[in-house]
Parts: C-alpha cells; sequence; structure tokens
C-alpha cells in the first residue's frame, strides 16, 4: 500500500511533467533567472531612496512600486504581489508612506537582508521589523527576500500558505511573521524531504505549493485514510486534464515566448547581415526558432573587455547585442518586452552604459516592443526610479517597423542609420 510520502512523491512527479504547472511553465522560463539582478538593483534603489529622504509619502510613482510591479509580472504565481503594498487610505495601511520611522525600518530590514549571507541574519532582521508591528507591513515583503535569497526565504502569498496547509495539515495564518517563520521551517523539511525533485531554489517547491493551494491539484489524503489512496490518483489525473482545458494562461504565455525568441532571432540575422558579431543572452543561446539554437553562428563568449566590465554578469544577459566584428567595442543592445516590464531591461541597458571605458559609451540602445506598448513603456519611462534614463540615447523600436524594413535594411543598409530611423526616441 502506497504511504502519504509515496503518494507525494507521484504527485511532485505529474506536477513536474506538467507543462501548465509552475515547474514549466514559470520556475524554468529562461526571463526567471534573467529578473534577479533587476530586482536587487530595484530594491537597492529603494534602500537608497528611504535612507535619503526622498522616497515620498505614496505607492504610486514610487521606486516600490517600479520593482514590486517587476516581480506583480513573474507569471500567474506572484500575479496580486503588489496588493499588499498598495496604499489602503481607509484603513492606512501599509503605514511605511505616511510614517517616516515606520518607512526607515522598512528600508533598514532591506538593507539589512541585501546584506545577509546566512539565514539567522536573515530572521533576525524579520524579528526586529515584528517586534515594531508595523500596521499592514505583513509576510508579504518576503517576496522581494526571496528575490535577494532563494535559497533561504520561500515566496510568500495566500495560494502557498493553503498548499502548505494542505500537504503537511499545518494551519499557518496569513498576516503573521510568526507563522511565515514556523512554514518556512517546515518548507525546508519538506524540500529536504523530496530535494532530488526540487531544487536548492525554495521557488521550486514554492511553486508546487501554489498550484496545490491555487486548486490545480488535490492534497494527497492523510495517512489513516489510505483506502482512499486509488481514488485520489484518479482525481489527480482528472484535476490535470481539466487543468489543460483551461490553461489559457499558458498559452498566452508560451505565445508571448515563441514571439520573444522570433524577435531575436530577427536582430540576431539582421546583425550578421550588417557584418557585426552577434551575441544572444547567455540563457537564451539555447532556445530554438525554426528547429535550431538561437545562438547558431553567434559569439560563443563576450569579450573579455566587456565580460569582465562593471556589470558584466547583467551585460550578458541582454536580449541581443551588436558588435564591430573582431573588437569589443558593442555598437547596439537591443531588449525585448513582448508583454513583461521593461524595468529588467532598463536595469540591463543602464549596465551597459555606465560599465565604465568608451568601448560602448556610444552603443545605440532599444527597447523592442509590440507598437500597441509604446504609449505604456513612455508611460513607465516617466516615473522617478528611471530618471537616469533621459541621460541616455535609447529608442523605442516597434516590432511592425522591425519587420516591415528587416529585409530592406539588410540588403541595402549599413551601420545604424537605417534602424535609427524606424525606431522612436525615448523617454
Amino acid at each position: 500500500m502506497n504511504t502519504r510520502r509515496d503518494l507525494v512523491r507521484e504527485l511532485i512527479g505529474r506536477w513536474r511533467e506538467d507543462p501548465g504547472a509552475t515547474y514549466r511553465s514559470w520556475f524554468l522560463w529562461d526571463e526567471r533567472l534573467k529578473n534577479f539582478r533587476s530586482i536587487r538593483r530595484g530594491i537597492a534603489q529603494v534602500v537608497a531612496e528611504i535612507e535619503a529622504g526622498r522616497f515620498g509619502v505614496a505607492y504610486r510613482g514610487s521606486s516600490l512600486e517600479t520593482v514590486v510591479h517587476s516581480v506583480a509580472e513573474q507569471r500567474q504565481i506572484f500575479k496580486g504581489a503588489d496588493h499588499a503594498f498598495l496604499w489602503k487610505p481607509k484603513l492606512r495601511i501599509p503605514d511605511i508612506y505616511e510614517n517616516p520611522d515606520n518607512q526607515r525600518a522598512f528600508g533598514r530590514l532591506l538593507h539589512h537582508c541585501s546584506c545577509c549571507d546566512n539565514a539567522e541574519e536573515i530572521i533576525s532582521g524579520i524579528h526586529a521589523i515584528d517586534r515594531l508591528k508595523i500596521k499592514g507591513l505583513g509576510p508579504a515583503v518576503a517576496n522581494l527576500l526571496y528575490f535577494l535569497h532563494p535559497t533561504l526565504v520561500p515566496p510568500f502569498n495566500t495560494a502557498i500558505v493553503k498548499g502548505y496547509n494542505a500537504l503537511s495539515g499545518a494551519n499557518v495564518k496569513l498576516g503573521s511573521w510568526e507563522h511565515f517563520l514556523a512554514m518556512r521551517s517546515g518548507i525546508l523539511d519538506l524540500n529536504d524531504r523530496y530535494r532530488n525533485l526540487l531544487s536548492n531554489d525554495l521557488g521550486a517547491i514554492g511553486g508546487l505549493l501554489f498550484d496545490v493551494g491555487y486548486g490545480r491539484y488535490p492534497p494527497p489524503p492523510p495517512d489513516d485514510a489510505q483506502a482512499l489512496a486509488g481514488d485520489w490518483l484518479a482525481r489527480l489525473d482528472e484535476a490535470r486534464a481539466q487543468a489543460q482545458k483551461l490553461d489559457k494562461v499558458t498559452i498566452a504565455q508560451n505565445e508571448s515566448d515563441r514571439s520573444h525568441t522570433e524577435i531575436q532571432a530577427w536582430l540576431r540575422d539582421l546583425g550578421h547581415a550588417l557584418g557585426y558579431d552577434v551575441w544572444i543572452a547567455a540563457n537564451d543561446r539555447g532556445r530554438l526558432h525554426d528547429g535550431m539554437p538561437l545562438g547558431t553562428r553567434c559569439l560563443d563568449h563576450l569579450p573579455n573587455a566587456v565580460a569582465t566590465a562593471s556589470g558584466g554578469d547583467s551585460i550578458r544577459l541582454i536580449d541581443v547585442l551588436w558588435l564591430e566584428r573582431g573588437n569589443a567595442n558593442v555598437t547596439a543592445a537591443f531588449e525585448v518586452e513582448h508583454s513583461t516590464s521593461i524595468y529588467s531591461g532598463i536595469v540591463r541597458m543602464l549596465d551597459l552604459a555606465l560599465s565604465g571605458g568608451d568601448l560602448h559609451a556610444s552603443a545605440g540602445l532599444f527597447l523592442v516592443a509590440p507598437d500597441a506598448r509604446e504609449a505604456d513603456v513612455r508611460a513607465q519611462l516617466r516615473r522617478p526610479a528611471f530618471s537616469r534614463v533621459a541621460d541616455l540615447d535609447i529608442s523605442y523600436l516597434p516590432y511592425g517597423e522591425l519587420e516591415q524594413h528587416r529585409e530592406a535594411i539588410a540588403r541595402f543598409g549599413s551601420g545604424l542609420k537605417a534602424i535609427k530611423a524606424i525606431a522612436h526616441r525615448l523617454p
């Protein structure tokens, strides 16, 4: 007879193979890791503005809104991550906008955890903020801490709590740091128990708990109800079949990924036609387009002067770079922003532009996105968090213009003149 541990292992195995579940649709998503650095940079900016007294008294338009918005766009698992930070005037929560002391305490927590390198220090910081009992500021902050320490802090939301309670039999409640820390301890135990199916990155088990709590998978029956195990396996199959029929979100996400890869391929081929060496983002090189890896005929590694420059780890994740053939001069950088926040792409552009030296100081910087997104992009760039962008020579390259003119530019163009002619200056 199957034990409950066997049933949980069965559940995890099926979850890993489900194309619509969070393991394949989010945890293995190429863009997920690319966003870690930019979110961390955003958190550092929030801390700096609080310390300098420039943060302000509103969530809207703040650097915190920018970084939380970027977290919330990390696919379905983080949808609604911004709700906990939205100012609720009738309740006056979370009380980090109108109360300067609370705001500075919040900044200290983020700074403390940014500098930590072990769980004990993180937990100490959480206890410190918990003792202040700041109204409305609870474990939702863990979603920011996850992007600082993915192996030490699990993500947190209502569905994850429900999933954890269902798998563990616990009664964790929302809104309590004490309950969050207890759940974290239990999550670490679960993760150790099924480590060969999960990951050191707690995003994996967070995704599993999310899918269970969201109702995608029924939890296994308790040990004292083993007669139900056969029925549970049947319900598991039924739940997966129903979920696959309803996976409109996943289908849309897959379409978005395909569009993103296709645009990268257009830019790759155009760069080659214009005589440039081409670099494809390090974690996109293996993605297939027309049956071939996206990195085919592209540079295997960045020139040493670029790779070792300040911000080199971020630069290697820019979607497409054009370099002068045979040297380290970056001529153009392209970030493809199909549907997600422009925040991560802008941070990588800034890292390139501010990385020192003059090898790529004059590089053309292009945000490449659907025609309909231009107004949204311009609105986002007007936020104070993007004030440095005004100093950059950055342009908006619409899909439609690129599709219409790329073949002519490849045949008759030279340099960046034609690309700049079809792009729109920002901000």
